[in-house]
């Protein structure tokens, strides 16, 4: 590396935190901005890295804050997709979340094609900062049943790219570049090269260190001078790549480790008059240090203390005289503490149908601390020989880098300079922000996407019949048909938007979306989808089928469906759910059971012989219910809300043509009921024997769709031979994956994990991730021995 630019007579400053009006009201922005927009991760435990077509992918969902990796219950829901490599969706599912975590399953049809597909999460508050925020991870899926599922296995496409330290380069300012040559998968190569300028001659040369990074430095000269790296991979492959066009005037930003705990932050810029500029060190926007750069003759130095800034990634941004920021660099500080999991089986080898018991503890720098773990074991075999990212890695580093890191777990453990200089290559060549210094500048603006801490939100939008002009304060109704009684109502905004919560939707159903047509009876209703639109650039690995894995491919697909045969009924057990049976109203003033009573065959002989609550009145526009209320011994003069299996009925004349011998139950709330922005005079729900409405005409301006909510809980089965006759069964047990558990919870003391070998031999991998409260996190595996049987 390049030594140090020399000062003219200004000494090194040393770094100490400063008022934060420093910055001119900088500081208090951020601290506003996120106290608007609480950072957010996800971490999702996926239980292996490889998955025939027709298994079950399960997984644990974590969710932490931002800034130290707590749980943080800000939301209910997390959306979890598979992607193809296409960035097109194959499978989505919303995972609710209690306490911060949740689980979820996709079982992966058979009509996948084979190769290599993204799984990512997020929640509705992460959708405010775009994709790159989101949690992603790889997962390879292999079709056994298509004769070839091969995709394209050519990686002979490179790339390079090139980073300038702080941002820019500016002209006659000397600066570092890094740099980062990847293949077709987006994995670093080693290359070499050399930066020409426009007259051919070599200004700087360069070679890769790891993972196909590495840096440069060099000074970009005066005039209308542009820049081009040729990179040379092997003996016969070149590459020529532009570097950014160099600015005529500006700053450079340099960041030297300097010893064990100091950093050096140099700064060049083109004009020589004093000016005052701000350093803004800050993490995951925390705020961790502030203080004034005194640039005499173009140059300034600051000298940091290591402790300082907070653990993880860093930000350093440098703002000019007018708190504009003109230069931002990364600083990754590795993490000291990590929850420590302790997993120890009980023997060192087993047999097949034989238990295995796996002691547990949790531990914080040798005193125990409760966390909340998953754990998996699945079988290691050729087709998975790679192990999935691990939590704290993830937290603490990978999150807040643009792209996936490669081998994660050296920059935690590697030492020494070449470590070091590794780091700040990663930091130089993936370094990303969630947020724009645009937008917490800025005057605030409301965000698009809402919290969802209660369930998941339904959003529309109402627009005038045959335009696209928003309909602003139409009060829209939410129901699903069936016998429990739940109704949402929501008032449109300025942009015709409506959101409903959706707290009690699990599974699958029917949703009925309308307006009252006495308010308005035209404008056309739009469910939006939930799920993000938009995508992360990623790169995938290459797939294909390779011959030398053939007989695994058989011996896997094989496994798979005799599975399939003898314990596929055991997929689809759901956990039992906790329904609330009550309606939105609470308890009826009155129920009538209609079976009780001698039956009519005409709805308004039922209401006049025998429920006294209703008047049934004939005007000129025909049938009108009116409520009586007892309290204050009056009718009211309105209809009340006059529900159907729970879904408004607006047209009381088509309820009245109802055949009551479809009707098995009536409730009646005899008195006034406000619901959200809406006032209902009264309410009168009729209930069928099926909650479907029983082919009841509804108007065709109101909008049915099948929606899908949060999850069902699917239950991982795996059999147990406890006792002599189930160990003697002649059903063959082929697991891949010997157990799943997303709910281990640790205490002072250790807890001890029971599950069963099944039928095959082999080497068995034991995954472990978990964070506690207080938001340390940490992973552990180790590995089975299964010999056969004798």
């Amino acid at each position: 590396m390049a030594g140090l630019c020399s000062l003219a007579t200004t000494g090194a400053v040393r770094a100490q935190t400063t008022s934060f009006d420093s910055l001119g009201g900088v500081t208090r922005q951020l601290a506003r901005y996120q106290q608007r927009a609480p950072h957010e991760k996800l971490f999702l435990h996926l239980d292996r890295p490889v998955y025939l077509c027709g298994e079950t992918m399960w997984f644990k969902v974590y969710a932490v804050d931002g800034t130290y990796s707590r749980p943080i219950a800000l939301n209910s829901v997390a959306y979890v997709e598979v992607l193809d490599a296409a960035n097109q969706p194959v499978l989505q599912g919303k995972v609710a979340l209690q306490k911060a975590m949740g689980q979820g399953s996709f079982v992966l049809p058979t009509s996948l094609a084979a190769g290599s597909y993204t799984v990512r999460a997020y929640t509705s508050s992460m959708k405010n900062f775009g994709p790159e925020a989101y949690f992603h991870s790889t997962v390879t899926i292999i079709n056994t049943f298509a004769a070839s599922g091969a995709g394209n296995r050519d990686s002979a496409s490179y790339d390079a790219r090139f980073f300038p330290e702080g941002g820019n380069l500016v002209r006659g300012l000397r600066s570092r570049v890094g740099f980062k040559v990847t293949d077709k998968t987006g994995r670093g190569v080693a290359a070499e090269g050399k930066v020409l300028n426009q007259s051919g001659a070599v200004v700087a040369t360069f070679k890769t260190l790891r993972q196909g990074m590495g840096t440069f430095s060099f000074t970009p000269a005066a005039g209308p001078d542009t820049y081009t790296a040729t990179v040379t991979l092997g003996k016969n492959r070149v590459l020529s790549r532009e570097l950014p066009r160099p600015y005529e005037q500006g700053y450079v930003m340099r960041l030297d480790n300097t010893g064990p705990d100091q950093l050096t932050l140099s700064v060049d810029a083109t004009s020589n008059r004093p000016e005052t500029l701000y350093l803004l060190g800050h993490s995951r926007q925390n705020i961790a240090l502030t203080a004034p750069l005194q640039l005499i003759n173009g140059k300034a130095r600051f000298l940091i203390n290591k402790s300082q800034l907070l653990e993880g990634v860093s930000h350093l941004t440098l703002f000019n005289a007018e708190r504009k920021p003109v230069c931002e660099r990364l600083y990754f500080r590795v993490p000291q503490r990590r929850l420590a999991i302790s997993a120890r089986a009980d023997k060192p080898q087993y047999g097949t149908r034989e238990k295995v018991s796996v002691q547990v503890a949790t531990a914080d720098q040798q005193t125990p601390a409760p966390a909340n773990l998953s754990m998996a074991v699945y079988r290691l075999d050729s087709l998975a020989a790679t192990t999935g990212l691990a939590i704290d890695r993830y937290l603490w580093l990978a999150a807040d880098l643009q792209g996936s890191v490669e081998n994660p777990e050296y920059y935690f453990t590697a030492t020494g300079p070449e470590a070091a200089e590794s780091t700040d290559n990663l930091m130089l060549t993936q370094g990303w922000s969630r947020f724009k210094w645009e937008d917490v500048l800025a005057v605030p603006k409301p965000f698009e996407f809402l919290p969802e801490p209660y369930g998941p939100i339904m959003q529309a939008r109402l627009t005038q019949a045959g335009s696209n002009k928003p309909r602003e304060g139409i009060i829209a109704f939410l129901s699903t048909p069936s016998r429990l009684v739940q109704l949402s109502t929501s008032q449109s905004n300025a942009q015709g938007l409506v959101h409903f919560e959706l707290n009690r939707f699990v599974g699958t159903d029917n949703v009925v979306v309308q307006t009252d047509p006495r308010q308005d009876s035209t404008c056309a209703i739009t469910l939006f989808s939930p799920f993000s639109d938009r995508y992360a650039t990623r790169q995938l690995p290459p797939f294909g089928l390779t011959s030398r894995y053939q007989s695994d491919y058989l011996k896997r697909h094989l496994q798979a469906q005799v599975q399939n045969v003898f314990s596929g009924k055991y997929r689809n057990l759901y956990a039992a759910e906790r329904v609330d049976s009550m309606a939105f109203f609470g308890k009826p003033s009155a129920t009538y059971l209609l079976d009780k009573y001698t039956r009519f065959k005409v709805l308004e002989e039922v209401l006049r012989e025998y429920v006294p609550e209703v008047v049934v009145r004939i005007r000129k526009d025909g049938f009108h219910l009116l409520v009586v209320d007892n309290l204050n011994k009056t009718v009211l003069e309105e209809n009340p809300m006059v529900l159907l299996d729970g879904v408004p009925v607006f047209n009381i004349n088509k309820m009245m043509a109802m055949n009551p011998l479809k009707i098995q139950k009536l409730d009646v709330l005899e008195s006034r009921y406000f619901h959200g922005t809406s006032m209902y005079n009264g309410i009168v729900s009729f209930t069928t024997y099926k909650g479907n409405l029983e082919g009841f005409p509804l108007d065709p301006q109101v909008l049915v769709r099948e929606y899908e909510g949060v999850q069902r809980q699917r239950e991982f089965y795996a059999p147990r031979y406890d006792t002599p006759d189930a160990a003697k069964s002649r059903l063959p047990d082929l697991r891949n994956l010997l157990y799943w558990n997303p709910n281990v919870a640790t205490s002072t003391s250790p807890q001890t994990l029971d599950f069963y070998t099944g039928d095959q031999a082999g080497r068995y991998l034991v995954v472990l991730q978990g964070l506690s409260d207080s938001g340390l996190s940490g992973s552990a595996s180790f590995v089975l021995d299964v010999k056969p049987a004798l």
